[in-house]
């Protein structure tokens, strides 16, 4: 131990200040991420407040049964997962494309302008988002049917008509989200040598090609890891666009798995319900995920392990 010792305090000591920055970071999965996975057991018992977790009466996987016996759990399922690959699709690409065009622009000021102009919904409010996108779609006053019926269409009430919904509740969620999405790529593509397009200037290559062959090959790694991350995350939803944007109208394509928790479980406190629910989705999303490392990792490309 004393050896052991020895080794790492020299390097602790070369890195303390890191290792400071780093621990409230620590501190707070620790407490946040981790210590709540103690209540992971009520998934499988009847939990009643007045006894507290560890001695509510064990249930088994009676919640886990009452989940999968759910009248319309093939369509909360397929609802979820379907507004997640219809995201993942149309979505993923938006923020590399979009990196790609602000890297390329050379005047700095309109670069900063756009950055600003697409990075500001990220920062609004979901609920003001969502009103938003009500009053656009608007069947009266929205702006989209006033050129919908410009151009000779009929108007529509998006929101209300379940052919729309996934398709304005995918592209809201691009909207909001994929210029902050783009940082992670700009970050990406500043940590691409300079060195290569110097030398593919040398040899004639144009804007296409230092794209096709130094660009994208750079930031590939980093397109494949948010690939896997988001592909880990086929059966998880957020709840607050769902609940805030969805209607009875439009409950057959909108109820999730988030917004039956909700309904369900919290506000009638059954808690150990909305436990089971939600450890079933943790653990499909965690088969999605090593499934889809595995994957990268057979076809050459660098996955999260």
């Amino acid at each position: 131990m004393s050896v052991l010792t020895g080794k790492l305090n020299p390097k602790f000591r070369k890195y303390s200040q890191l290792y400071i920055l780093l621990l409230p970071a620590l501190i707070y999965v620790f407490i946040f991420n981790y210590l709540p996975m103690y209540g992971i057991q009520i998934a499988f018992k009847d939990f009643r407040a007045s006894l507290g977790i560890w001695r509510s009466p064990f249930a088994g996987i009676k919640h886990f049964a009452r989940f999968v016996q759910y009248p319309a759990f093939g369509v909360l399922i397929w609802n979820t997962i379907s507004i997640n690959l219809y995201s993942l699709v149309v979505g993923f690409p938006v923020p590399i494309i979009l990196a790609i065009l602000i890297n390329e622009v050379r005047v700095k000021s309109f670069k900063k302008a756009v950055q600003m102009v697409t990075y500001a919904p990220h920062f609004i409010s979901t609920v003001v988002i969502c009103g938003m996108i009500l009053l656009f779609t608007n069947k009266s006053t929205g702006m989209i049917n006033h050129l919908t019926a410009a151009l000779g269409f009929n108007r529509t009430e998006f929101l209300s008509d379940p052919r729309w919904f996934k398709t304005v509740y995918v592209l809201s969620g691009v909207w909001q989200n994929a210029g902050w999405n783009t940082i992670i790529y700009l970050a990406a593509i500043t940590g691409i040598n300079p060195e290569l397009y110097e030398a593919a200037e040398v040899d004639g290559a144009g804007r296409w090609r230092k794209l096709w062959n130094i660009t994208l090959p750079g930031i590939r790694p980093t397109i494949v890891v948010l690939l896997i991350i988001n592909i880990g995350r086929i059966l998880g939803i957020e709840f607050d666009r769902p609940y805030t944007m969805m209607n009875n109208l439009v409950l057959e394509v909108a109820d999730v798995i988030s917004t039956l928790v909700y309904r369900v479980g919290i506000r009638s406190f059954q808690f150990s319900y909305t436990a089971a629910i939600g450890l079933f989705q943790s653990v499909v999303c965690v088969i999605f995920l090593v499934a889809a490392n595995t994957l990268a990792n057979k076809f050459g490309e660098r996955g999260i392990w």
